[in-house]
This record gives structure tokens, sequence and C-alpha cells, in this order.
């Protein structure tokens, strides 16, 4: 058997020195530290692009939807009606506007966590109404659950709801000129 430092092996740790067990407990969690420094700037550094991502993708996935029931409110009313949707014309008329123009202010990042709010809402109904057995699946058949039409939209929804639109949006600039003005400081709360 070749010779090994006892000291570098996990039973020369256990049994060696106490004051050489210490430094290497200290050094160990130095080397995990800076590391964990390293992943958490690094991942911070990448939220707001994601973010974006995810704000322009979804937001332009909406306006396609809400453009798709607009160009066609006639059969989404029908469809509104077949699923025993109550004041189902009007009904088709706010969600497909909900999910036009929400999409054009969430891509853009402007009113995004109300509009996320909104959003999510909207496709947490379309779950419950439209694709209630996928829904009542999540925990049988989670794979059902996560093909049905919602889910991204939600998903997305939920993301910009949690997170805020990140720093590259309309919010955080109309947040830094609402608070560069003195009167304006109770209208700046718009978190990003």
């Amino acid at each position: 058997m070749p010779s090994v430092d006892r000291h570098l092996t996990l039973e020369g740790l256990l049994v060696g020195s106490t004051e050489q067990n210490r430094l290497t407990r200290i050094l160990m969690l130095e080397i995990v530290q800076r590391v964990n420094r390293m992943l958490n700037s690094t991942a911070s550094s990448l939220q707001t692009l994601l973010l974006l991502i995810v704000r322009l993708y979804w937001g332009w996935q909406f306006v396609q939807t809400g453009w798709g029931k607009l160009s066609g409110l006639d059969k989404v009313g029908a469809y509104f009606t077949q699923l025993g949707i109550p004041a189902p014309g009007p009904t088709a008329l706010f969600i497909s506007l909900l999910e036009f123009v929400g999409g054009i202010l969430l891509a853009f990042g402007l009113a995004s966590r109300f509009i996320s709010l909104l959003l999510a809402c909207d496709m947490i109904v379309a779950f419950i109404i439209a694709d209630r057995e996928a829904l009542f699946s999540i925990f049988s058949d989670p794979d059902k659950f996560y093909a049905a039409a919602p889910y991204t939209f939600l998903f997305a929804s939920l993301l910009i709801l949690t997170f805020g639109p990140g720093k590259l949006c309309l919010d955080a600039i109309l947040a830094k000129r609402l608070q560069s003005r003195p009167h304006a400081s109770a209208i700046a709360a718009v978190e990003c």
C-alpha cells in the first residue's frame, strides 16, 4: 500500500491534531464562501437579462393570443358560452384585450407586477374552466399539467409578479424619474 500522509485523508482529518483540523475546516469554509459569493454575483448579474427575455418572449406570446382572440371574438364568445362562462361576449372582449394590451405592457415592463397579477389570474381561470382535467392531474400526472396551454403563460406571469420586471424596464425608468421629483415620492413606490 502506498504511503499516504494521514493528515490529507478523511481519516487523518478525523484523527489528526485538533489545530490542523481547525485550520483545514477554516480553509474549506473560506473556499466554499468564495465560490458561493462568485455564484451569487454571477447569478445576480444574469437576473435582469433573464427577466427581460421572459418579459419579451411571453409578452409577445400574450400579444399573439390576445390578437388571435380579438380577430375572432365571435368564436371566442361561442367557446366561452360552451364553457358556461357568464356574459360570454363581454368576457371574451375583456380577456382578449387583457392578453393583447397586457402582453404589450409586460414586454415593455410597464405596470409589470399589476399586469402580471391580472394575467396570472386569467391563466388560473383558464386552467380551472378550460383545462380542469390537466389542473387536477398536477400530482397524479404532472406531464399533463405541464403540457396544458395555460401552464407556461401562468409560470411566466408568476415569475414577473414574484421577482419584478428587472432593471431593464419602463417601470424602473419611471420610478427613477419620479424619485427625482420631490413632490412625487409617494407615487414612486414602483418596485422593480
